[in-house]
């Protein structure tokens, strides 16, 4: 492939050469001889630096968003928009790997990666293959791989999207983050299905208002470098979505609805409990019933989407209730660590205001018939929004009768300064709480209070695997720390796995 052929596409201001390539990247250190190095500048540092390094790795061609940057001696291109080039670089050099799959795109604050599992899980129940992109791992036809992003760069997405063709996968199911809608990570994609969850407070510090980070969620279903999505699958019990659903008609999208007690796709008969979640999902044609080992009521919006937006893409109501069924958890989310004690432990992702509040609403609910207390750990991320620190700590403590303040990914800064933060709101709420910035102290303080029946919540990183401080990346998990704990407490978490190993 030439340099202009891999262009093709792409808005080019001017260029000179016309060699052969042999890959493309953005990253200076991935640079291998043959390469074109595609330089362009991004929020936090700017590509533009790196260009003689990228020429001294064997670089033959740069492409730029710096009309200063001309390399002499060597084939150049100076593009308007560096990510709109890398995508269409992308597409090019992997043959439109995203023309060639169905594609699900999932945006919201909260539930996008239980909607992907479960609509995975509902699209694999019906034969068909699938790749999964999202915050906890990434799918290519049945084999994971680690998620550094919820949503990659344009390069790296599309080779996932030629992996998945490779390996005879039609369809994909995509988290879409506010962050990658902004900086047009997925420009170029053809979105068939795009799904709406909810729009609450976060990444403030990112977009700087909900205005703006509504404006990046709102990307998806307008279409960025490709036509508006097929069908638009919105939450209608939230304002947000509401508003959605007038814009996507005007966009020519097919719009289907969903919500507890009244869309399209909504809920009859809801029973919650520490089994799981069953109730009648009533559609427009028919009522399907649907038993799911997820629990709570926000588990059963994340299964009306997923439900949904199979539908869309000609799922019947067997596979939709069989794709349900077959999901028995999804990681880091509300996930149990059981070593045979007598009352619960759940590690959540729960990183936000209304995450911790819908978190502590299910505890109690599951802990109130057999008269348990909800203790919570939870924390804030360092070099995130400083205003939803005391929002956080206000739900947590309302929603709980014992709290422990402790750390999450405090990253550059000082982890006191974060729990000061977070403590204001705390102490608004009135409830008991202790602050403890070492996050395996704390956890083992919280297990160590509880007593039968109660609900022991640790919130806040979920599936993660590291710590992040200023020290470095250390690593942690909050489920082996938690299985630790109640080990040393004399509970017997090999039992239990011994006994799920032969189940």
């Amino acid at each position: 492939m030439t340099l202009l052929e891999l262009l093709y596409g792409a808005e080019v201001l001017a260029h000179s050469g016309n060699p052969l390539v042999t890959g493309v990247e953005y990253d200076s250190r991935q640079v291998k001889p043959g390469d074109v190095f595609v330089a362009m500048r991004g929020e936090s540092s700017d590509g533009n630096r790196f260009i003689e390094r990228a020429i001294d790795a064997g670089a033959v061609a740069i492409v730029t968003d710096d009309p200063a940057q001309k390399p002499a001696a060597l084939a150049w291109a100076q593009i308007a928009h560096g990510r709109q080039a890398l995508a269409r670089m992308s597409a090019n050099f992997y043959g439109y790997p995203a023309e060639k799959l169905t594609i699900t795109g999932i945006t919201g604050t909260n539930g996008k990666s239980t909607t992907a599992f479960l609509l995975e899980s509902i699209l694999n129940g019906a034969g068909r293959t699938t790749a999964l992109v999202g915050t906890i791992e990434y799918h290519v036809a049945g084999k994971v791989f680690p998620a550094p992003h919820t949503t990659p760069e344009s390069l790296e997405l599309n080779r996932l999207f030629r992996d998945a063709i490779e390996n005879a996968a039609t369809e994909a199911v995509m988290e879409v983050s506010s962050h990658a809608l902004a900086q047009q990570r997925t420009y170029g994609v053809p979105f068939d299905v795009a799904i709406f969850t909810n729009f609450t407070r976060d990444h403030l510090d990112y977009h700087g208002t909900m205005e703006g980070y509504f404006a990046a969620k709102k990307i998806l279903f307008e279409g960025s470098g490709a036509p508006a999505p097929r069908v638009a699958v919105l939450n209608t019990d939230d304002e947000a979505g509401g508003h959605l659903v007038k814009f996507c008609r005007n966009q020519g999208s097919e719009v289907i609805t969903y919500g507890l007690a009244k869309a399209d796709f909504h809920v009859s008969k809801l029973d919650v409990s520490t089994r799981g979640t069953r109730f009648d999902l009533v559609t427009t044609d028919e009522t399907i019933p649907i038993s799911s080992s997820l629990i709570g009521r926000v588990n059963a919006y994340n299964i009306l989407a997923a439900a949904a937006a199979a539908h869309a893409r000609g799922c019947q109501s067997e596979d939709i209730a069989a794709g349900v069924s077959a999901l028995a958890r999804v990681p880091g989310r509300f996930e149990r660590v059981d070593c045979t004690q007598p009352f619960t432990v759940a590690v959540d992702y729960a990183h936000t205001d209304d995450a911790l509040r819908n978190l502590t609403v299910l505890a109690r609910e599951l802990a109130k018939p057999n008269g348990g207390r909800v203790i919570t750990v939870f924390g804030c991320g360092g070099d995130r929004d400083r205003a939803k620190r005391p929002l956080m700590g206000e739900a947590a403590g309302r929603g709980s009768d014992f709290v422990v303040l402790t750390s999450d990914n405090p990253r550059s800064e000082d982890p006191l300064a974060i729990i000061n933060d977070a403590v204001i709101g705390l102490q608004r709420s009135g409830t008991t709480y202790k602050t403890e910035p070492d996050r395996a102290t704390a956890i083992r303080m919280a297990i160590s209070e509880a007593r039968k029946g109660d609900i022991v919540l640790i919130a806040g990183k979920g599936h993660e695997k590291v710590q992040i401080s200023r020290s470095g990346t250390a690593a942690f998990d909050d489920r082996q720390v938690a299985c630790d704990s109640l080990r040393e407490l004399g509970y017997d978490c090999e039992r239990k796995a011994t006994a799920e190993q032969t189940a």
